[in-house]
């Protein structure tokens, strides 16, 4: 059994000197609480895990802690029809809507592409505090999900990036994630295609050398501090800061109350059209696979 403090938690780090910002995750039993829920092939379970860990990534970068950030992967021809994952106040969430036996005709290792077909990534952040939202949509291209993000970066971000995902299970068979995202962030860009930092800025290319040698095994050792592994990488720069991180946790906002209150804003004759003959209307969550039943009578209750 895996146990510590290195499980579902992130990590941020910026390399001053070099202008670039990091961040690591490492998921566990959050990642099994979300994957229970359904009985997901280890291709589809492989796809999620890496899917969560990219959107802990992303979402501890929210500065409005009550914001949201979403990842969505669609198509319309894969055997893979919709993933969905989302990150609020340290909160993950996810999962995958698929066709088994599309899935079954695919070889035991495929590649994105096989999984998805022709579909787009889109990631969304939305600011509770000031309301604000922002969302990038670009093709889902690349061999993997980790590939997949780092062409989201270049083309909607114009940050150059580096995107590592991984998943194991460990001796007790539990799932661990592990991911890292490390960007560059150069000074006096503003106004210019940030991918000119490439060329202008070669520091960027020494960064993502060191960061792509850090191995699946690191990113998923639950006895390894994530302080080690960034040391490990990057310990030959003149200055490393450690910046904190968040504690993970599974969330679903699938309560009866919010359920009361999505379902009391239909009009009566809706509410009735929606429940079956004796007077239940079924609401399933597709994140946790539970089934809330609402009468009728409890709606105009709390009307």
């Amino acid at each position: 059994m895996t146990t510590g403090t290195e499980l579902d938690r992130t990590l941020g780090f910026a390399i001053l000197e070099q202008h670039a910002r990091g961040r690591l995750v490492r998921l566990g039993p959050v990642l099994d609480q979300i994957l229970s829920a359904h009985a997901y092939p280890p291709v589809i379970e492989r796809l999620l895990a890496e899917a969560l860990a990219l959107t802990a990534l992303l979402g501890a970068t929210l500065k409005d802690e009550s914001g949201q950030m979403t990842l969505q992967a669609q198509t319309e021809a894969g055997p893979v029809e919709l993933l969905v994952c989302d990150y609020k106040d340290g909160e993950l969430r996810g999962y995958v809507q698929f066709d088994a036996d599309k899935l079954a005709a695919m070889p035991a290792d495929p590649t994105l592409f096989a999984l998805f077909g022709k579909g787009y990534l889109a990631i969304t952040f939305d600011q509770a505090v000031s309301k604000e939202r922002y969302q990038g949509i670009v093709p889902l291209e690349g061999a993997s999900l980790a590939e997949a993000a780092q062409s989201y970066f270049a083309q909607s971000e114009q940050i150059p990036s580096l995107v590592r995902l991984a998943h194991r299970h460990d001796a007790d068979g539990r799932c661990i994630a592990g991911g890292m995202l490390l960007q560059h962030l150069p000074e006096g860009e503003e106004g210019r295609d940030r991918l000119h930092t490439r060329l202008d800025h070669p520091e960027w290319q020494h960064v993502e050398v060191l960061g792509a040698t850090i191995k699946d095994e690191e990113l998923t050792d639950p006895t390894l501090p994530m302080e080690t592994v960034v040391w490990r990488l990057f310990h030959d720069e003149k200055e490393v800061r450690v910046l904190g991180g968040a504690t993970l946790t599974r969330g679903c906002r699938c309560n009866r109350e919010h359920i009361l209150g999505v379902l009391s804003r239909f009009p009566a004759e809706e509410q009735a059209e929606m429940a079956d003959t004796e007077g239940t209307i079924r609401v399933d969550c597709a994140f946790c696979s539970i089934s809330h039943p609402i009468k009728l009578e409890e709606l105009q209750a709390a009307a």
